[in-house]
């Protein structure tokens, strides 16, 4: 029969499993699609394209396929056989202050999450104020702001709700681009990309960098992107704003090395969040362009994967690291 399988194993395990992948390319088949289909998100649970599906897999339907799976009996999910899974660090961010922008969803909100149990005071800054109350109502001691990091005033609010110590700063807000190329390329779209991605996080860094100066201390990661490695991830506006991340966090990692503050970059791969939102209605052109490069992508990691790197980086875990890029994308970096 093969391992336990439940809506928290992998597609991946599901697909291998010989009762399994029967139940789930049956269900393929009557949505006319292949398993190859499924590849980009093998590493994920099953549970979760109930999410990124957006309704065409209900929940009620990933209960079904567990149960038929298993004989009409749900297992138990410590018997579970499944890959990673998030191992909290207690005490990592003791008496820590950190800063998470776009902690209302997606890789910000797992960030926030993170910090905050394992012991960090959490001051979680998202535009989006109704999935932000969502979030602090989860994290006892966090402090929600609603705003919009490139605007100043939104800015002092953020580092004002931090207080005088500010050990900590990821900067994870940021919106895609359409895949534009430059020849249709309009000025709303860099502007609003560069308005976000780079703008506002170099305001916020900026507002941050005082009280890190005057305590000696600090740590900052940018989530910049794959596309920040090259030019086929994403349109011109996205590819150049993370560049540009790039180059802050290079300069600034060598402004204030000395002063006791590491600044460091997270470049993730693909990954299961709702950034595709921001996206709008997709370039011809640009989609032509690159599909076969993202085509190679490997799979898609989870929010939690992400923050898994972003913590280590902010925490005194990467004590020796100053400046690094940190590629977190499964090796398609190195394709």
């Amino acid at each position: 029969m093969g391992e336990v399988l439940s809506g928290k194993s992998t597609v991946g395990a599901w697909l291998a499993h010989p009762e399994g992948g029967a139940l789930i390319r049956e269900m393929l088949a009557a949505a006319g699609q292949e398993p190859e289909a499924l590849a980009p998100v093998s590493g994920l649970p099953l549970e979760q394209l109930v999410e990124l599906s957006q309704g065409a897999l209900s929940r009620e339907a990933v209960d079904e396929l567990v149960l038929r799976v298993n004989g009409g009996v749900l297992p138990e999910d410590d018997a579970v056989a499944s890959g990673w899974r998030e191992r909290i660090v207690p005490g990592r961010f003791d008496g820590k202050t950190v800063i998470v922008t776009g902690a209302a969803s997606g890789i910000g909100r797992a960030t926030a999450s993170r910090i905050a149990r394992e012991g960090g005071r959490v001051v979680a800054a998202d535009i989006n104020a109704g999935s932000l109350d969502e979030l602090t109502a989860e994290l006892p001691g966090a402090v929600a702001v609603a705003g919009d990091i490139s605007q100043a005033a939104d800015v002092e609010r953020i580092v004002a709700a931090a207080g005088e110590r500010i050990d900590g700063l990821a900067n994870v807000a940021g919106v895609m681009d359409d895949f534009s190329p430059l020849h249709e390329l309009d000025d709303a779209t860099w502007e609003r990309t560069f308005r976000i991605n780079v703008d506002g996080l170099m305001r916020l860094t900026r507002a941050a960098l005082p009280s890190m100066l005057a305590a000696g201390a600090g740590s900052i990661v940018n989530v910049a992107s794959e596309a920040a490695l090259r030019g086929n991830a994403a349109g011109v506006a996205y590819t150049a704003s993370k560049h540009a991340v790039l180059g802050l966090t290079r300069n600034a990692a060598f402004m204030y090395g000395p002063s006791g503050i590491r600044v460091n970059a997270v470049a993730p791969g693909g990954v299961a969040t709702g950034i595709g939102s921001s996206m709008g209605e997709m370039s011809e052109f640009g989609r032509e362009r690159t599909g076969g490069f993202i085509g190679l992508m490997p799979p898609v990691a989870t929010a939690p994967q992400l923050a898994a790197s972003i913590t280590f980086l902010l925490s005194d875990d990467g004590v020796n690291l100053n400046g690094a890029i940190l590629p977190s994308d499964g090796g398609w970096s190195v394709q």
